[in-house]
């Protein structure tokens, strides 16, 4: 009796919501966009159920596992290693300064105590303890922000109805009431945002399974979907930022912004790319920006997966990301035990060491008055500007004409003197000696009059 009072006093209230038109940020939202750009990176945390099959979050739809059966897997899954103190510290240690974890996946299975539903970690696992409660005071202890990623789509529940481009193998009922299941929806991020603390934003992801505007996500091999279905966006952004006016919004749509949003996200590409099939519809925005992508293949955990990045790799993946204008999230796929790959640890440890000596020419940034090239790229603060040459091996690197005079320029690392030589037509900047072929990236501090940093 008890839930079903909370689910319908929380319908009743998103029914009445008066439908957003013209989305006008508060200020505390705008104020928490530019501390978003300041921050540039984060942790992407992939974990669930799934987590026990080792085989990546989209088991379910990829072996075609009927909701039945996949409901035994909460029975197994008794996370005893988790310990959010060691996750927190090892992203803040790594230079990051926000989490972004799964609060329910496309499996429908929530990573947290619902009251709307039991299919979660409380009521259905041998666990029976609220991780995303557990990691949210922790970070709240450790100063680190904290964003839930959330499934517009659910291969679990009986009304999410009609089928999309996904999960139509489940074994489901072929009936369902889309809109009981939207109001579900929004029951679930109403207990997300009123029970864990002031949350820093919520990363949807799915709403192209219900679109005919797909622009090639990982359900493309499944046929295309015509429903053209209403996903009423206005009201579930309309009530995320009434709940939390600070909370920005963000959905891995690929596809221009909608009204609401208050970032906008590119997966596995830095913005404007298109080498990955996700964003070839997408346009860059004036929203502040995202970009996401994993260490090794895969987003949730994968026993077979091996192709792990190298610490060379994801410092150049943050350092183009942040001369992109754009935040970079790194993604980790915990084991079904709590623990994280420590292959995984090992390079966000190096990671680390790399931000703390370099994370003033990142943090507060903006992307650099030249755009990125094939020697690297440049980010801007203030009076500064940073070029970040990341595959170069002369003495001498030319930059086109800058918007200002340059002042001084010097090795970030050992504040060593770099000549300039500036005319109408570019910059040349000569070293002592070439970037040496074992540095991560090879930084040239320039000081700039009048300041060249984007808003």
């Amino acid at each position: 009796m008890r839930i079903l009072l909370v689910f319908l006093l929380v319908s009743l209230s998103i029914v009445v919501a008066p439908a957003q038109s013209v989305y006008q940020p508060s200020a505390e939202n705008l104020a928490a966009r530019k501390a978003f750009q300041d921050d540039k990176f984060g942790l992407f945390i992939h974990w669930g159920v799934y987590s026990l099959l080792a085989d990546g979050e989209w088991i379910m739809n990829q072996r075609q596992i009927p909701a039945k059966d996949y409901e035994k897997l909460p029975t197994f899954f008794n996370p005893v290693d988790f310990n959010a103190k060691e996750w927190v510290s090892m992203a803040k240690n790594a230079g990051m300064k926000y989490i972004t974890i799964t609060s329910k996946h496309h499996d429908g299975f929530a990573m947290y105590d619902s009251k709307v539903s039991d299919y979660d970690i409380v009521d259905r696992t041998p666990y029976k303890k609220d991780v995303l409660k557990m990691l949210a005071d922790e970070c709240q202890a450790q100063g680190i922000k904290l964003f839930f990623y959330h499934s517009h789509l659910d291969w679990h529940h009986p009304d999410y109805y009609p089928r999309g481009r996904t999960g139509q193998k489940t074994g489901r009922p072929e009936s369902g009431d889309f809109e009981k299941y939207l109001t579900y929806m929004d029951t679930q991020l109403t207990e997300l945002l009123t029970n864990y603390g002031p949350i820093a934003g919520i990363w949807f992801d799915g709403w192209w399974d219900q679109s005919s505007d797909d622009a090639g996500h990982v359900g493309k091999t499944a046929p295309a979907n015509k429903n053209g279905i209403d996903w009423k966006l206005d009201r579930t952004y309309s009530l995320i930022h009434k709940l939390q006016p600070a909370a920005l919004i963000g959905n891995n749509h690929h596809v221009a912004p909608f009204p609401g949003e208050d970032f906008q996200m590119f997966e596995k590409d830095l913005p404007g790319s298109k080498s990955t099939g996700f964003n070839e519809a997408q346009t860059i925005g004036q929203l502040p920006l995202e970009t996401c992508e994993t260490m090794n293949g895969s987003w949730g955990f994968n026993i077979k997966d091996n192709r792990y990045k190298s610490t060379k790799d994801l410092v150049h993946y943050l350092v183009k990301a942040a001369g992109h204008n754009a935040n970079f999230l790194l993604n980790v796929g915990p084991m079904p035990n709590g623990k994280i790959q420590p292959e995984f640890v090992k390079s966000l440890a190096e990671i680390g060491q790399w931000m703390q000596k370099n994370g003033e020419t990142i943090y507060g940034t903006r992307g650099g008055p030249v755009e990125a090239r094939n020697w690297g790229v440049t980010t801007a603060k203030g009076n500064k500007v940073y070029v970040h040459i990341l595959d170069w091996a002369d003495r001498q690197l030319t930059l086109p004409a800058l918007p200002g005079k340059v002042s001084a320029a010097r090795l970030f690392a050992d504040k060593s003197p770099v000549k300039i030589t500036q005319s109408a037509e570019g910059v040349v900047l000569t070293m002592a000696a070439p970037p040496a072929a074992d540095m991560l990236d090879t930084i040239i501090e320039l000081d700039m009059a009048p300041a060249t940093a984007k808003k």
